[in-house]
Parts: C-alpha cells; sequence; structure tokens
C-alpha cells in the first residue's frame, strides 16, 4: 500500500521543516540584532528575540505535527484526537503560507507548500476512517449481553426489529428457466 510510504515521507519532510525554518528565524534575529536598527520604534532587541521565539515556537509546531506523522507511519491507523486536528491545521498553515510565499518569496517556496499540503491531505484520504464501519457490526453484536435482539418476526416482535431500522432481505436466487 501506499499509505505508510506517504506517512514517512511527510514525517520527514516535516522534521526538516521545522528545522528549516527554526533556522532562518534564528538567523532573521541575528541580522535585526546586528543590525541595531528599529522598525517603526519598535527596539531592535525585542525584534531579535521576538524573531527567535517565533522561530523556536513554529519550528516545535512542526516537529509535533511530524511526531503525528511519524506515529501514523509506525502504527499504520489514522491520526486521531489532537494528532488530527494538528495535522488539519499544518494543512491550513501550509495552505496560507503558500498564498503568503507566491508574492515574497517565488514560485519555488509555493511549489514547496503545495506539496507538503498534499502530503498532509494524502495522509487524510488513505487513511479515511471506513476500516470499521457500523454496518461491520450485527445485529447480535450490537446488544451488550451478546443475545438476539427480540425484534424479529420470529421472535414475535415486529418485522423491523426494536431498532427502528428495515430488514435485510436477501435477493432472490435465480432461476433456471
Amino acid at each position: 500500500m501506499v499509505r505508510r510510504p506517504v506517512a514517512w515521507v511527510t514525517a520527514i519532510v516535516l522534521f526538516a521543516e521545522a528545522i528549516g525554518i527554526a533556522l532562518v528565524n534564528w538567523f532573521m534575529g541575528i541580522v535585526v540584532d546586528r543590525q541595531d536598527m528599529s522598525l517603526a520604534g519598535l527596539d531592535s532587541d525585542v525584534m531579535s528575540t521576538s524573531s527567535k521565539v517565533a522561530g523556536l515556537l513554529f519550528g516545535l509546531y512542526f516537529a509535533l505535527c511530524g511526531v503525528v506523522a511519524l506515529r501514523v507511519a509506525l502504527r499504520d491507523r489514522a491520526p486521531a484526537g489532537v494528532g488530527r486536528i494538528l495535522l488539519f491545521s499544518a494543512a491550513v498553515v501550509h495552505a496560507l503560507l503558500g498564498a503568503f510565499t507566491v508574492g515574497l518569496v517565488g514560485w519555488g517556496a509555493f511549489a514547496f507548500m503545495m506539496v507538503v499540503l498534499g502530503l498532509i491531505v494524502l495522509i487524510f484520504m488513505t487513511y479515511d476512517r471506513r476500516e470499521g464501519t457500523v454496518s461491520d457490526v450485527g445485529p447480535d453484536d450490537a446488544k451488550p449481553d451478546g443475545g438476539a435482539t427480540g425484534g424479529g418476526a420470529a421472535n414475535g416482535g415486529a418485522a423491523g426489529g426494536s431498532n427502528g431500522g428495515t430488514p435485510v432481505i436477501p435477493p432472490p436466487a435465480p432461476s433456471a428457466s
């Protein structure tokens, strides 16, 4: 299947992006600190520190998303709960960053953001939640005691059973004539 390799590649790309975004922001903080200039009256030390902190926070965020993708690859199961929310938010962040980078940085950065967005969306598409649906559960399995449902026509109840659903009728057998 293609599910596990996609999750592995996504995890590796998110880890690389986490390191890259942290290093770029750290470098920008050093440049602003050495410039010793202010922007609209802001202190250069504040801008330098905020750039470094923002880089570390975004790096940790992308690293955490990479951990979720790595966990998906190792377990071969769809992300759930907070991990699902993290990957979904990372997809939204990459879509927005792609829209911003096309004008500011260029088409290469836009293409990279769209590739990462595509990998994250591909995780959601390949690990859709239809693996264990409710229709797999039989009427006897739905009761906690494991007994019969007690609603069938053979048990004296209505034909639809006590669950209010319609009975499943097998198709007629083909005739030989």
